[in-house]
């Protein structure tokens, strides 16, 4: 099992995170395939078209990534 990630970018993605109680974490990218881990993550309290609140912190939609872990077979690649 290879573990990998999913960056929920639409409002979809980050409504079905917050129903599905799914563990968020908080990335910002720092260009060159470098990121930044700002929070460690927990569920989706708030989403608003300007920021996501995890943890009681709001975190700007257009500075940060929001990611789940997905975990995905590697014998089905």
């Amino acid at each position: 099992m290879n573990d990998t990630y999913k960056v929920l970018k639409s409002d979809i993605e980050l409504f079905a995170a917050a129903l599905s109680q799914v563990r968020v974490y908080v990335v910002q990218p720092l260009g060159d395939d470098l990121i930044d881990i700002i929070d460690y993550g927990g569920v989706v309290e708030k989403i608003t078209p300007e920021s996501v609140k995890i943890n009681g912190s709001y975190f700007m939609r257009n500075q940060f990534e929001f990611r789940v872990d997905v975990k995905k077979d590697s014998a089905g690649l």
